[in-house]
Protein backbone atom coordinates (compact mmCIF):
# COMPACT_ATOMS: atom_id res chain seq x y z
CA UNK A 1 0.00 0.00 0.00
CA UNK A 2 2.85 2.40 0.84
CA UNK A 3 4.39 1.75 -2.59
CA UNK A 4 1.09 2.52 -4.30
CA UNK A 5 0.78 5.72 -2.25
CA UNK A 6 4.30 6.79 -3.32
CA UNK A 7 3.50 6.22 -6.99
CA UNK A 8 0.30 8.25 -6.62
CA UNK A 9 2.19 11.13 -5.03
CA UNK A 10 4.76 11.13 -7.87
CA UNK A 11 1.97 11.14 -10.48
CA UNK A 12 0.23 14.06 -8.76
CA UNK A 13 3.49 16.01 -8.63
CA UNK A 14 4.39 15.34 -12.28
CA UNK A 15 0.89 15.84 -13.73
CA UNK A 16 0.98 19.67 -13.88
CA UNK A 17 4.33 19.52 -15.66
CA UNK A 18 3.04 16.89 -18.14
CA UNK A 19 -0.03 19.01 -18.80
CA UNK A 20 2.30 21.89 -19.61
CA UNK A 21 4.07 19.72 -22.18
CA UNK A 22 0.85 18.44 -23.77
CA UNK A 23 0.20 19.25 -27.48
CA UNK A 24 -0.89 22.81 -28.07
CA UNK A 25 -4.24 23.53 -29.68
CA UNK A 26 -4.23 26.33 -32.22
CA UNK A 27 -6.80 28.31 -30.26
CA UNK A 28 -4.85 28.21 -26.99
CA UNK A 29 -2.42 31.02 -27.72
CA UNK A 30 -3.70 32.71 -30.87
CA UNK A 31 -5.37 35.55 -28.97
CA UNK A 32 -3.23 38.46 -27.83
CA UNK A 33 -2.70 38.64 -24.10
CA UNK A 34 -3.48 35.00 -23.32
CA UNK A 35 -1.74 34.10 -20.02
CA UNK A 36 1.17 31.70 -20.35
CA UNK A 37 1.60 32.41 -24.06
CA UNK A 38 4.22 34.19 -26.09
CA UNK A 39 3.95 34.95 -29.82
CA UNK A 40 1.21 32.40 -30.37
CA UNK A 41 2.75 29.51 -28.44
CA UNK A 42 3.02 28.44 -24.79
CA UNK A 43 5.83 30.46 -23.28
CA UNK A 44 8.04 27.46 -22.47
CA UNK A 45 7.70 26.14 -26.04
CA UNK A 46 8.43 29.49 -27.66
CA UNK A 47 11.51 30.02 -25.47
CA UNK A 48 12.84 26.61 -26.48
CA UNK A 49 12.27 27.46 -30.14
CA UNK A 50 13.93 30.83 -29.69
CA UNK A 51 17.19 29.03 -28.99
CA UNK A 52 16.77 27.16 -32.28
CA UNK A 53 15.91 30.32 -34.18
CA UNK A 54 19.01 32.10 -32.90
CA UNK A 55 21.22 29.09 -33.66
CA UNK A 56 19.80 28.59 -37.18
CA UNK A 57 18.50 31.98 -38.35
CA UNK A 58 18.56 31.07 -42.06
CA UNK A 59 18.66 27.83 -44.07
CA UNK A 60 22.13 26.31 -44.24
CA UNK A 61 22.37 26.29 -48.03
CA UNK A 62 24.40 28.01 -50.77
CA UNK A 63 22.93 30.23 -53.43
CA UNK A 64 23.43 28.92 -56.93
CA UNK A 65 25.65 31.52 -58.65
CA UNK A 66 23.90 33.56 -61.32
CA UNK A 67 25.72 33.69 -64.64
CA UNK A 68 25.10 37.19 -65.95
CA UNK A 69 26.38 36.20 -69.39
CA UNK A 70 23.65 33.54 -69.54
CA UNK A 71 21.06 36.06 -68.40
CA UNK A 72 22.15 38.42 -71.19
CA UNK A 73 22.25 35.62 -73.75
CA UNK A 74 18.70 34.51 -72.99
CA UNK A 75 17.13 37.94 -72.56
CA UNK A 76 15.18 37.80 -75.80
CA UNK A 77 12.92 40.26 -77.59
CA UNK A 78 9.17 40.33 -77.10
CA UNK A 79 7.04 40.92 -80.16
CA UNK A 80 5.42 44.25 -79.41
CA UNK A 81 2.84 44.23 -82.20
CA UNK A 82 -0.01 41.84 -82.92
CA UNK A 83 1.10 40.62 -86.35
CA UNK A 84 4.51 40.94 -87.90
CA UNK A 85 5.99 40.25 -91.32
CA UNK A 86 9.36 38.66 -92.02
CA UNK A 87 11.52 40.04 -94.84
CA UNK A 88 14.39 38.49 -96.79
CA UNK A 89 16.59 41.52 -96.10
CA UNK A 90 16.37 44.97 -94.53
CA UNK A 91 13.73 46.80 -96.58
CA UNK A 92 13.46 43.61 -98.63
CA UNK A 93 10.63 41.36 -99.78
CA UNK A 94 8.00 39.81 -97.46
CA UNK A 95 8.62 36.08 -96.95
CA UNK A 96 6.33 35.16 -94.02
CA UNK A 97 4.30 36.29 -91.05
CA UNK A 98 3.89 35.55 -87.36
CA UNK A 99 0.38 35.51 -85.93
CA UNK A 100 -0.61 37.59 -82.91
CA UNK A 101 0.16 35.94 -79.61
CA UNK A 102 2.67 35.61 -76.80
CA UNK A 103 5.78 35.67 -78.94
CA UNK A 104 9.50 36.06 -78.27
CA UNK A 105 12.30 36.14 -80.82
CA UNK A 106 16.08 35.98 -80.68
CA UNK A 107 18.21 38.51 -82.53
CA UNK A 108 21.22 37.25 -84.51
CA UNK A 109 22.38 40.57 -85.92
CA UNK A 110 21.34 44.17 -86.56
CA UNK A 111 21.57 46.47 -89.54
CA UNK A 112 20.34 49.96 -88.84
CA UNK A 113 16.70 49.70 -87.79
CA UNK A 114 16.41 46.04 -88.76
CA UNK A 115 16.94 42.83 -86.75
CA UNK A 116 17.82 39.42 -88.19
CA UNK A 117 15.92 36.86 -86.12
CA UNK A 118 16.87 33.79 -88.18
CA UNK A 119 19.19 33.30 -91.12
CA UNK A 120 17.70 35.36 -93.94
CA UNK A 121 14.70 36.56 -91.90
CA UNK A 122 14.51 40.22 -90.91
CA UNK A 123 12.00 42.38 -89.03
CA UNK A 124 11.85 46.11 -88.29
CA UNK A 125 13.38 46.92 -84.91
CA UNK A 126 10.20 48.79 -83.98
CA UNK A 127 8.20 45.55 -83.66
CA UNK A 128 10.45 44.10 -80.93
CA UNK A 129 11.07 45.07 -77.29
CA UNK A 130 14.15 43.86 -75.39
CA UNK A 131 13.42 42.03 -72.14
CA UNK A 132 15.58 40.74 -69.30
CA UNK A 133 15.46 37.22 -67.93
CA UNK A 134 14.95 36.63 -64.21
CA UNK A 135 18.06 36.62 -62.02
CA UNK A 136 16.44 34.27 -59.50
CA UNK A 137 18.38 31.11 -58.68
CA UNK A 138 17.88 28.16 -56.37
CA UNK A 139 20.15 26.69 -53.72
CA UNK A 140 22.80 24.01 -53.42
CA UNK A 141 22.32 21.72 -50.43
CA UNK A 142 25.57 20.33 -49.00
CA UNK A 143 24.17 18.70 -45.87
CA UNK A 144 20.77 17.62 -44.50
CA UNK A 145 18.54 20.59 -43.70
CA UNK A 146 18.06 21.20 -39.97
CA UNK A 147 14.57 22.65 -40.56
CA UNK A 148 12.04 22.81 -43.36
CA UNK A 149 13.20 25.53 -45.73
CA UNK A 150 10.90 27.87 -47.64
CA UNK A 151 10.93 30.85 -49.98
CA UNK A 152 8.76 33.91 -49.41
CA UNK A 153 6.60 34.30 -52.53
CA UNK A 154 5.47 37.90 -52.17
CA UNK A 155 6.43 40.81 -49.93
CA UNK A 156 4.71 40.29 -46.59
CA UNK A 157 4.88 41.75 -43.12
CA UNK A 158 4.84 38.94 -40.56
CA UNK A 159 2.28 38.69 -37.78
CA UNK A 160 3.47 38.41 -34.19
CA UNK A 161 0.68 35.89 -33.48
CA UNK A 162 -0.64 33.36 -36.03
CA UNK A 163 -3.95 34.39 -37.54
CA UNK A 164 -3.63 38.03 -36.49
CA UNK A 165 -3.06 41.09 -38.67
CA UNK A 166 0.46 41.93 -39.75
CA UNK A 167 2.68 43.59 -37.17
CA UNK A 168 3.31 47.00 -38.72
CA UNK A 169 6.43 47.47 -36.63
CA UNK A 170 8.18 44.63 -38.49
CA UNK A 171 10.16 44.93 -41.67
CA UNK A 172 8.52 43.13 -44.61
CA UNK A 173 10.00 39.91 -45.87
CA UNK A 174 10.79 40.37 -49.56
CA UNK A 175 10.04 37.99 -52.41
CA UNK A 176 12.51 35.10 -52.71
CA UNK A 177 13.76 35.52 -49.13
CA UNK A 178 14.78 32.11 -47.75
CA UNK A 179 13.49 31.17 -44.30
CA UNK A 180 13.43 28.23 -41.91
CA UNK A 181 10.13 26.97 -40.48
CA UNK A 182 10.37 26.36 -36.74
CA UNK A 183 6.71 25.71 -35.80
CA UNK A 184 3.33 25.27 -37.49
CA UNK A 185 -0.18 26.20 -36.35
CA UNK A 186 -3.27 25.46 -38.45
CA UNK A 187 -6.14 27.95 -38.36
CA UNK A 188 -9.14 27.26 -40.59
CA UNK A 189 -8.00 26.11 -44.02
CA UNK A 190 -4.48 27.42 -43.76
CA UNK A 191 -1.31 26.77 -41.84
CA UNK A 192 0.78 29.49 -40.25
CA UNK A 193 4.54 29.14 -40.00
CA UNK A 194 6.95 30.59 -37.46
CA UNK A 195 9.88 31.77 -39.60
CA UNK A 196 11.77 33.92 -37.09
CA UNK A 197 11.50 35.40 -33.59
CA UNK A 198 7.90 36.61 -33.30
CA UNK A 199 7.40 36.25 -37.08
CA UNK A 200 4.46 34.22 -38.38
CA UNK A 201 3.64 33.93 -42.08
CA UNK A 202 0.51 32.37 -43.56
CA UNK A 203 0.87 29.38 -45.86
CA UNK A 204 -0.10 31.11 -49.10
CA UNK A 205 2.82 33.51 -48.78
CA UNK A 206 5.59 30.95 -49.06
CA UNK A 207 6.70 27.72 -50.75
CA UNK A 208 8.32 24.90 -48.80
CA UNK A 209 11.00 22.38 -49.71
CA UNK A 210 9.39 19.09 -48.73
CA UNK A 211 11.15 15.70 -48.92
CA UNK A 212 9.70 12.66 -50.65
CA UNK A 213 10.90 9.06 -50.55
CA UNK A 214 12.92 7.82 -53.50
CA UNK A 215 10.80 5.70 -55.85
CA UNK A 216 11.87 2.04 -55.83
CA UNK A 217 12.56 2.15 -59.57
CA UNK A 218 15.11 4.92 -59.19
CA UNK A 219 18.85 4.37 -58.98
CA UNK A 220 21.14 7.36 -58.65
CA UNK A 221 20.00 10.84 -59.65
CA UNK A 222 16.38 11.93 -59.87
CA UNK A 223 14.21 15.03 -59.70
CA UNK A 224 11.15 15.72 -57.54
CA UNK A 225 8.55 18.18 -58.85
CA UNK A 226 6.08 19.23 -56.12
CA UNK A 227 3.13 20.82 -57.92
CA UNK A 228 1.51 22.11 -54.72
CA UNK A 229 4.54 23.93 -53.37
CA UNK A 230 5.87 24.70 -56.88
CA UNK A 231 9.31 23.45 -55.91
CA UNK A 232 11.83 21.21 -57.64
CA UNK A 233 14.34 19.19 -55.64
CA UNK A 234 17.26 17.31 -57.22
CA UNK A 235 18.34 14.15 -55.39
CA UNK A 236 21.39 11.96 -55.57
CA UNK A 237 19.94 8.77 -54.16
CA UNK A 238 18.25 9.82 -50.91
CA UNK A 239 20.25 13.04 -50.55
CA UNK A 240 18.94 16.46 -51.52
CA UNK A 241 21.54 18.36 -53.52
CA UNK A 242 19.59 21.25 -55.08
CA UNK A 243 16.21 22.97 -54.72
CA UNK A 244 14.45 25.81 -56.48
CA UNK A 245 11.11 27.38 -57.29
CA UNK A 246 9.34 26.50 -60.53
CA UNK A 247 6.23 27.42 -62.48
CA UNK A 248 4.20 24.41 -63.67
CA UNK A 249 1.04 24.07 -65.74
CA UNK A 250 -2.02 26.23 -65.19
CA UNK A 251 -5.32 24.48 -64.32
CA UNK A 252 -6.32 24.49 -68.00
CA UNK A 253 -3.02 22.82 -68.96
CA UNK A 254 -1.99 20.80 -65.89
CA UNK A 255 1.36 19.11 -65.51
CA UNK A 256 0.73 15.37 -65.22
CA UNK A 257 1.65 13.57 -62.03
CA UNK A 258 3.63 10.35 -62.28
CA UNK A 259 7.11 8.88 -62.63
CA UNK A 260 8.94 9.61 -65.89
CA UNK A 261 12.37 9.36 -67.44
CA UNK A 262 14.07 12.20 -69.27
CA UNK A 263 13.98 10.99 -72.87
CA UNK A 264 15.61 13.91 -74.66
CA UNK A 265 17.51 17.08 -73.88
CA UNK A 266 18.37 20.09 -76.03
CA UNK A 267 20.46 23.11 -75.18
CA UNK A 268 17.84 25.27 -76.92
CA UNK A 269 14.56 24.51 -78.64
CA UNK A 270 11.74 26.54 -80.17
CA UNK A 271 8.30 26.03 -78.62
CA UNK A 272 4.87 26.98 -79.90
CA UNK A 273 1.26 26.05 -79.30
CA UNK A 274 -2.43 26.93 -79.51
CA UNK A 275 -2.16 27.85 -83.18
CA UNK A 276 -5.05 30.07 -84.26
CA UNK A 277 -6.28 30.54 -80.69
CA UNK A 278 -6.14 33.62 -78.45
CA UNK A 279 -3.41 32.03 -76.30
CA UNK A 280 -1.12 31.23 -79.25
CA UNK A 281 2.55 31.42 -78.33
CA UNK A 282 5.88 31.14 -80.10
CA UNK A 283 9.07 31.09 -78.04
CA UNK A 284 12.38 31.04 -79.84
CA UNK A 285 15.54 29.61 -78.21
CA UNK A 286 14.00 28.16 -75.04
CA UNK A 287 17.08 27.19 -72.99
CA UNK A 288 18.15 23.90 -71.42
CA UNK A 289 15.19 21.71 -72.34
CA UNK A 290 14.76 18.26 -70.76
CA UNK A 291 11.73 16.35 -72.11
CA UNK A 292 10.23 13.79 -69.73
CA UNK A 293 6.49 13.39 -70.49
CA UNK A 294 5.98 13.53 -74.24
CA UNK A 295 6.27 17.20 -75.20
CA UNK A 296 6.33 18.27 -71.52
CA UNK A 297 9.74 19.30 -70.28
CA UNK A 298 11.81 20.95 -67.62
CA UNK A 299 13.27 24.08 -69.17
CA UNK A 300 14.42 27.63 -68.60
CA UNK A 301 11.93 30.48 -68.94
CA UNK A 302 13.27 33.89 -69.91
CA UNK A 303 9.83 35.46 -70.37
CA UNK A 304 8.60 35.69 -66.77
CA UNK A 305 9.66 35.93 -63.13
CA UNK A 306 6.61 34.13 -61.72
CA UNK A 307 8.45 31.27 -60.07
CA UNK A 308 6.51 29.78 -57.19
CA UNK A 309 3.19 30.06 -59.06
CA UNK A 310 1.57 28.00 -61.84
CA UNK A 311 2.21 29.76 -65.12
CA UNK A 312 2.76 27.40 -68.06
CA UNK A 313 1.00 25.27 -70.67
CA UNK A 314 2.15 22.14 -68.85
CA UNK A 315 5.92 22.37 -68.83
CA UNK A 316 7.98 22.94 -65.69
CA UNK A 317 9.50 26.43 -65.99
CA UNK A 318 12.71 27.32 -64.17
CA UNK A 319 14.96 30.34 -64.24
CA UNK A 320 17.75 30.35 -66.80
CA UNK A 321 20.38 29.78 -64.10
CA UNK A 322 18.48 26.89 -62.53
CA UNK A 323 17.73 25.18 -65.83
CA UNK A 324 21.38 25.32 -66.85
CA UNK A 325 22.47 23.77 -63.55
CA UNK A 326 19.94 20.94 -63.86
CA UNK A 327 20.82 20.40 -67.53
CA UNK A 328 24.52 20.10 -66.70
CA UNK A 329 23.81 17.94 -63.64
CA UNK A 330 21.87 15.36 -65.67
CA UNK A 331 24.82 15.28 -68.08
CA UNK A 332 25.30 12.62 -70.70
CA UNK A 333 23.45 10.11 -68.52
CA UNK A 334 20.15 12.01 -68.71
CA UNK A 335 18.29 8.86 -69.86
CA UNK A 336 18.95 7.37 -66.41
CA UNK A 337 17.51 10.43 -64.65
CA UNK A 338 13.92 10.05 -63.40
CA UNK A 339 11.39 12.80 -62.77
CA UNK A 340 8.80 12.25 -60.03
CA UNK A 341 5.89 14.67 -60.40
CA UNK A 342 3.61 14.75 -57.36
CA UNK A 343 1.59 17.09 -55.19
CA UNK A 344 2.11 17.52 -51.46
CA UNK A 345 -1.31 19.21 -51.05
CA UNK A 346 -4.56 20.15 -52.73
CA UNK A 347 -5.21 23.61 -54.12
CA UNK A 348 -8.05 25.44 -52.39
CA UNK A 349 -9.49 28.93 -52.28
Amino acid sequence: MSRLRSILIVVLLVMPFMQQLSPVRAADCTLAGTPGCMHGLPTFQYEMLLTEMLAHPTPDVRSLPVDQDEIKKFSLYKVAKENITFYDAPNGNPIGTLDAGFNYLDVRSQQGDWYEIRAGQWVPASVLTRTRASTFSGVLIDQPLTHTMAWILKPVKPSSIPGQDADESMQPLTRYTRVNIYATVKLGNWEWYLVGPGQWVEQRNLARVLPIDKPVEVKGRWVSVDLFEQVVVAYDGDRMVFATLIASGLPKWPTNEGLFRIWARLRTDAMSGAMGQPDFYYLQSVPYVMYFDGAISLHGAYWHDGFGYRHSHGCVNMSVSDSRWLYDWTGNFYADTWVRVWSSGTYQD
